[in-house]
């Protein structure tokens, strides 16, 4: 299937068939990844990083690196001329002539599309404020995948912070997009779900949506329980995340009653909302998750450079 060109800006700028096709060549990457050492020889990638990142901006250079290619770039703005007061549309343009394919990421909503509109390399969304993250959803349903072996007929919670994680919302647009997949949102009443993100999904795909504030509600029910971290980042005062950043916290005593394949994900990185005693559990799958993110975004910079 040919994304040659394409940017990745909204996980609903793929087809299911095209983000099918990424999930399958990065299974296959992720089963033999010799075959594919030499396959971005000569290509560059350019990380530009306006905001924190460890797992997403490593995953990409990882990614890129085990296919050959070299990265350039740069994981503080304050080292870029954005600190010169440089536009966004200026940088990418200027990127254009530097290398073949760019991942960014900002602290702004819509920062990806923009830089996606002036630039003629393919832009991948890395995270643009509390909007979307569209190559963290593909590492969720890679992971999903995987162990579940098809994304239908699922039931997900999704807990904590469904306001502004940008994680929740690009998940749930997706996954919404795949047979049977009924969701619980678990959260307080201040981070609850968008409005509109839910009016979405159930006028386009009729999804069925449960909410409540108690996570002991649900996690008898569900197939994978997707847990969030309270962002201090998101607050726009102390007071109101001091209140809230311990709303949920799983230990091994909730997860006692849930299914023996559950799945319990997390996009990282966590505070406190997953207790440590939980990670030796076999449903805790967040740090294999976080692996699967170097498969998944090898697979999708290899489609839009046109190499496979």
């Amino acid at each position: 299937m040919n994304l040659k060109g394409r940017h990745l800006i909204d996980p609903n700028d793929f087809t299911i068939d095209e983000l099918n096709s990424i999930l399958d060549l990065a299974v296959d990457m992720k089963k033999d990844l010799s075959r594919y050492s030499n396959l971005c020889k000569g290509k560059i990638l350019a990380t530009l990083f306006y905001e924190p990142s460890t797992r997403t901006r490593l995953s990409f250079e990882s990614a890129m690196l085990r296919m050959g290619g070299n990265v350039l770039g740069f994981a503080d703005s304050t080292t870029s001329s954005a600190s010169k007061g440089e536009s966004l549309s200026d940088t990418i343009r200027v990127i254009n002539g530097y290398a073949d394919i760019a991942v960014i990421r900002h602290p702004k909503e819509g920062s990806a599309k923009l830089a996606s509109e002036h630039s003629y390399i393919s832009v991948i969304n890395g995270g643009d404020g509390g909007h979307q993250h569209p190559t963290q959803t593909l590492t969720d349903l890679l992971t999903i995948k995987l162990y579940k072996d098809n994304i239908e007929n699922l039931k997900v919670a999704l807990c904590g912070d469904l306001k502004y994680g940008r994680t929740v919302h690009s998940l749930i647009k997706t996954l919404a997009r795949y047979n049977n997949i009924s969701f619980y949102l678990v959260s307080p009443n201040q981070l609850k779900l968008p409005e509109y993100i839910k009016e979405n999904v159930k006028e386009k795909y009729n999804a069925t949506i449960f909410e409540t504030e108690n996570l002991e509600d649900v996690i008898n029910e569900v197939d994978i329980l997707y847990m969030t971290r309270i962002q201090r980042e998101r607050f726009f005062n102390e007071e109101d995340y001091l209140k809230l950043k311990n709303s949920y916290i799983l230990t091994k005593d909730k997860i006692s009653k849930s299914k023996e394949n559950m799945l319990i994900m997390h996009p990282l990185p966590r505070v406190n909302e997953i207790d440590s005693s939980v990670d030796s559990d076999k449903r805790a799958v967040y740090f294999e998750q976080a692996h699967n993110g170097v498969f998944v975004r090898m697979a999708l910079m290899a489609k839009l450079l046109g190499v496979v």
